[in-house]
């Protein structure tokens, strides 16, 4: 997600979470709505915390590098990362991904490979 519409969608996931917390908290007739919102703002608080970008590893997303072609990463590969036979066309770009993994670890790098278009 853009760091922008990340902003955007976890400040009103938060006035959301807040709003029902308000509703439950003054009770009355309108205190089960409450509950919705708490879950609707609840959700998009985590989403806003968990979400990643496609196919990037979390060394990644911490140091806040940029995103490669497909959503992957760019930049020199760990040498412990080994070449796999798996291949995707990522469904959003039309980015042909290539698949590489640590055998020890099991962890996976994502790169864009060839043409854009298989």
């Amino acid at each position: 997600m853009h760091s922008t519409l990340r902003v955007i969608v976890g400040i009103v996931a938060v006035l959301i979470f807040a709003a029902g917390f308000l509703v439950i908290a003054t009770g009355g007739a309108d205190a089960p709505a409450g509950i919705w919102a708490l879950v609707v703002g609840g959700v998009g608080i985590i989403a806003v915390v968990l979400e990643r970008n496609r196919y990037r590893s979390e060394a990644a997303e911490r140091a806040g590098a940029p995103t490669g072609p497909g959503g992957g990463e760019e930049g020199p590969l760990e040498s412990r990362f080994q070449r796999t036979d798996e291949v995707f066309v990522d469904p959003t770009s039309g980015i042909r991904m290539r698949v590489y993994a640590d055998l020890q670890t099991g962890e996976r790098r994502y790169r864009a490979e060839g043409d854009p278009r298989p």
